[in-house]
């Protein structure tokens, strides 16, 4: 039974890396005012650059540094449009998925049901991994899911405790007023674009190089639109982040443990969207509550 529990947990994390990720990055991405709809792009080209690059190479961390140069780079685009031209968000982020759904297909295609030789390799904490139950299953995991623990406590500590973080906050609420005090409202909002599309493009290359190892056309599966859904399911708090990340890794678990007992397949692949749509209802009943956290000028550009 214990092997059983462990192995449920351990999935779980898995699979809730990614959104960790990506939510992680739409977090310090609106919190600077800019809603970016471009995450499933992104990941979808963030996961075929890196498995490109570590099925040609053979080095799966050059594959994750390329995702996070092409999350950069695709993410630009959309910081170009929405920050320095003050063009619509919305369509831009929705112009930027179909970009990288499109790319990514493309790129690819060649690729399709070739499985890596070498994948991001869980890593072993000493001490910590023996444990009981908790070391295997929270320190017997890959780097992924390291960097995003330690992204989600550096952005928590940033925005609560640091002159940076006030900034990315105060650019959010009220960008005029920042201006007056002499920050950059457009340097503040790039550069937390950029960042945001980093994080995207490495829960990508998760998908490929760590959760599947392997490139299938549509690997994101969703997971960009899920994204956007926990970034308001966690008020735009990092911490917050880690439940709705791991409660819906979970839930993705949840298909394959029920597929045993007859339940429809088809019913099975909708719970996570199911979910999606369920904390997207509970944040519109709970609107004034949202409100309070939100940040104010989200979604509305900033022309000098």
């Amino acid at each position: 039974m214990e092997s059983v529990i462990i192995s449920v947990l351990r999935r779980t994390i898995v699979a809730g890396t990614p959104l960790l990720l990506g939510t992680l990055g739409e977090i310090m991405t609106e919190r600077s005012g800019v809603l970016n709809l471009g995450i499933e792009g992104m990941m979808a080209l963030g996961a075929v650059s890196g498995f490109i690059v570590t099925y040609t190479t053979g080095e799966p961390w050059f594959g994750l540094t390329t995702a996070l140069v092409m999350g950069m780079l695709i993410s630009s685009l959309h910081a170009f449009v929405s920050v320095k031209l003050g063009g619509n968000q919305v369509v831009s982020g929705l112009a930027l998925t179909m970009l990288g759904l499109g790319i990514s297909g493309l790129w690819g295609k060649p690729f399709i049901g070739k499985p890596l030789a070498v994948k991001m390799q869980p890593i072993h904490i000493p001490v910590l991994g023996d444990i009981p139950l908790l070391g295997e299953v929270l320190f017997r995991q890959d780097a992924f899911f390291y960097i995003a623990v330690v992204l989600g406590l550096c952005f928590w500590f940033l925005l609560s405790h640091t002159r940076w973080g006030i900034e990315i906050r105060s650019v959010g609420e009220y960008p005029l007023a920042s201006e007056t005090q002499g920050i950059n409202v457009h340097w503040v909002r790039f550069s937390c674009v950029l960042l945001g599309g980093a994080l995207a493009g490495m829960a990508g290359a998760h998908l490929s190089l760590s959760y599947s190892k392997s490139w299938t056309e549509g690997i994101t599966a969703g997971r960009g639109w899920i994204v956007i859904a926990l970034t308001i399911f966690s008020l735009w708090r990092p911490l917050r982040a880690f439940t709705g990340a791991f409660l819906f890794g979970g839930i993705f678990v949840l298909q394959y443990l029920l597929q045993p007992l007859g339940i429809s397949p088809s019913f099975l692949a909708m719970l996570p969207y199911m979910a999606t749509l369920g904390v997207l209802i509970a944040g519109g009943v709970k609107r004034e509550r949202r409100r309070l956290q939100e940040p104010a000028m989200l979604g509305e550009p900033y022309v000098r």
